[in-house]
């Protein structure tokens, strides 16, 4: 004999297996969580990490996207620098078959990477995919950088997707610079741009 009630049970069980896919993500849209770790080994969430201050989120999917998330890091040090009130998040998301080699991956990570800039680094193991269906990953855009900048709020302010060149630089330092939060000197408020235009 059949019991009516365990079709249902199975149908309840599968409705909850079902992955609902990702929607997009756009400007005005609140940053998903997205969990890993810095370099150090520490737990890094974000949007979390860094809260209240704005973002720059570089994320890349393949070993040839490090090239313009780097790009990125390096041109922000040396043409805008830690004073402005923003902070750099290298996101190297891997995936797939590589995942295997984590221990490898770290370490050469925490290697090529001076240890000052090791809690800018979160790297990321899960959820590769998700990722990729809201950035609007595609074929021809495997290696490009995907860069996000977020407000104070977690609040995505401004999307990219390509190599960092110089056209690129001076739209994100527009976007910073309309960020950036204002300061009070002697009863004036001034924009605090330090280093942004």
């Amino acid at each position: 004999m059949q019991l009516p009630w365990i079709g249902l049970v199975v149908v309840a069980m599968v409705a909850f297996r079902v992955d609902v896919p990702e929607e997009r993500l756009r400007v005005g849209d609140p940053f998903p969580v997205l969990g890993g770790q810095f370099l150090t080994g520490r737990t890094a969430t974000l949007p979390q990490a860094a809260s209240g201050t704005i973002r720059l989120v570089a994320m890349g999917f393949t070993y040839q996207s490090r090239f313009p998330v780097e790009a990125l890091g390096e041109w922000y040090r040396t043409t805008i620098g830690p004073d402005a009130g923003v902070t750099v998040f290298e996101v190297p998301m891997i995936g797939g078959f590589a995942t295997l080699g984590r221990w490898f991956i770290d370490r050469g990570m925490r290697r090529g990477t001076p240890a000052e800039f090791h809690e800018d680094v979160i790297i990321v193991y899960r959820g590769a995919n998700s990722w990729k269906r809201r950035l609007a990953y595609a074929p021809g855009h495997e290696d490009d950088a995907y860069l996000i900048v977020l407000d104070g709020g977690g609040i995505v302010r401004w999307l990219h997707r390509g190599l960092f060149d110089e056209a690129t630089a001076d739209e994100l330092r527009g976007v910073l610079a309309s960020l950036v939060p204002t300061r009070t000197v002697a009863g004036q408020v001034l924009p605090d741009r330090r280093g942004i235009e």
